[in-house]
């Protein structure tokens, strides 16, 4: 039996990143992992999909070259090539983080780990040999899959999860988008901007529904500018796959309405990979499909922690990294803080992009704060007119009395980029007049971020 400090149980990017982080604090790490390094987001989630969503804007800038003073004959698209490079994007990647296991000294291990009491896993390979290692601490990031619905089963083929819907050998003609998080809009994007005819459908009142409504509702008004059909308040009651393509009965506030498309994309969630690990046997409590924890990522077993998808904090890739390096700097004695989860931003990765943090406004008006609101849109931004994407804005929320920044909330060309100015300067509680008074370069998208400050404090200069 092999012995290590720290065992990490899967290799997405909370476990990755925790088995480097932990080597770099001199501890003895093994990986398992029973798929490809980097896990679903660097292999079927985060990098593959920017890759196919750049594809789409590419051909969506050449689709109106005239816009520019420019002329392109014959703009065509080859959606298996689409893919094709967005296949090689991840494999690159993958092989990215073959390179930093070697280079940090981690044990990779190929196979089906599952927990065992007494500090141990047994790993069972693809020729069904099993293998027990032990360590003084083991770390879950098994991470999470696509969620399957009772009346809308995933058959891989007519109704698919995103791992299929990166990867379909043909582009279909229609497309129903169940489900309006970061991952259905992100793929409603890309199949409309490809050409398909998309259709998204929402059950609750609108779509990206974790985000402020100002935002939900230009995101609503940017997608049917584009064509996208948008059906919110609405629930998939019924899916008939026995015809060729798929008939869909879904349940609107006005009655029933019968749909019809090649393909339905099911992004309603997600489901955790908890099931099949060991969990029962080392008696790890769970709750609500998720491993608790505590502040610095202990199940209820010594020995035995978890991160990422798994625990009940946002399943983002960005959070499992922070959490899992925060769990091994503990481990190592190192002068740690709990995680901020209210500091957390939230990025949707379609055309116009949307990023998030903090409170929205009606999350500030629930609380009885006394707020300051502040919005500037691109099309009031030269940068913005100049490079064609006035569409979307900066929002803002301040509380009155402190100058606190409780939101911030953008929709529009590369402000996933921008949200960082905002997450930094609530993380040092910097108020409202310090980023009033901190130049922003100009002509730049950011200059909005200072101008909804300004709008707030009724200082506005360009409205």
């Amino acid at each position: 039996m092999s012995n290590f400090d720290i065992i990490v149980l899967g290799s997405g990017p909370g476990g990755y990143v925790t088995a480097i982080r932990a080597s770099q604090l001199g501890f003895k790490v093994a990986i398992i992992e029973k798929e490809s390094l980097g896990g679903v987001c660097l292999n079927w989630g985060c990098i593959p999909t920017k890759a196919l969503i750049k594809s789409a804007q590419v051909f969506n800038y050449l689709q109106h070259a005239e816009d520019y003073g420019l002329k392109v004959n014959g703009v065509d698209k080859d959606f298996n090539a689409v893919v094709k490079r967005s296949r090689g994007v991840a494999e690159g990647m993958s092989k990215g983080v073959q390179f930093l296991m070697k280079k940090n000294k981690i044990e990779v291990i190929n196979g089906y780990g599952t927990l065992k009491a007494g500090k141990k896993v047994s790993v069972k390979d693809a020729e069904g040999k099993v293998t027990e290692y032990s360590a003084t601490n083991i770390i879950i990031a098994t991470g999470a899959r696509s969620r399957e619905l009772p009346n809308l089963p995933q058959d891989g083929k007519k109704i698919i999860g995103y791992r299929q819907a990166m990867t379909l050998e043909s582009q279909p003609k229609k497309m129903i988008v169940v489900g309006s998080g970061a991952i259905g809009i992100e793929f409603a994007y890309f199949y409309n901007a490809m050409g398909t005819d998309v259709t998204v459908v929402e059950y609750l009142p609108n779509v990206v529904p974790v985000e402020d409504e100002d935002i939900s509702k230009q995101l609503e008004r940017s997608f049917k500018k584009a064509g996208v059909k948008i059906m919110t308040s609405s629930e998939v009651t019924k899916v008939d796959t026995s015809g060729e393509g798929v008939k869909v009965t879904v349940k609107t506030a006005k009655g029933e309405e019968h749909l019809e498309a090649d393909i339905v994309l099911s992004a309603v969630g997600i489901k955790t990979n908890i099931e099949n690990i060991g969990l029962e046997d080392v008696g790890i409590i769970t709750d609500r499909d998720k491993i608790l924890v505590n502040d610095f990522y202990q199940t209820n077993i010594p020995g035995y922690y978890a991160i990422g998808d798994v625990t009940p904090g946002p399943a983002l890739a960005h959070v499992a990294s922070a959490e899992g390096i925060l769990c091994v700097e503990k481990l190592a004695n190192l002068h740690v803080e709990p995680l901020d989860y209210g500091n957390i931003p939230g990025c949707t990765y379609s055309t116009p992009e949307i990023a998030s943090v903090g409170l929205t406004e009606k999350q500030a008006k629930e609380k009885g704060l006394d707020i300051k609101v502040g919005k500037f849109p691109f099309s009031a931004s030269g940068k913005a007119k100049a490079s064609g994407t006035p569409d979307g804005f900066v929002k803002v929320i301040f509380d009155a009395k402190y100058g606190e920044w409780l939101g911030c909330h953008m929709i529009g060309a590369g402000v996933t980029d921008m949200i960082a100015e905002a997450v930094v300067a609530r993380k040092l509680e910097t108020t409202g007049h310090e980023i009033l008074k901190a130049i922003h370069p100009h002509p730049t998208m950011s200059e909005a971020v200072m101008e909804a400050v300004a709008a707030a404090y009724d200082e506005v200069i360009h409205l």
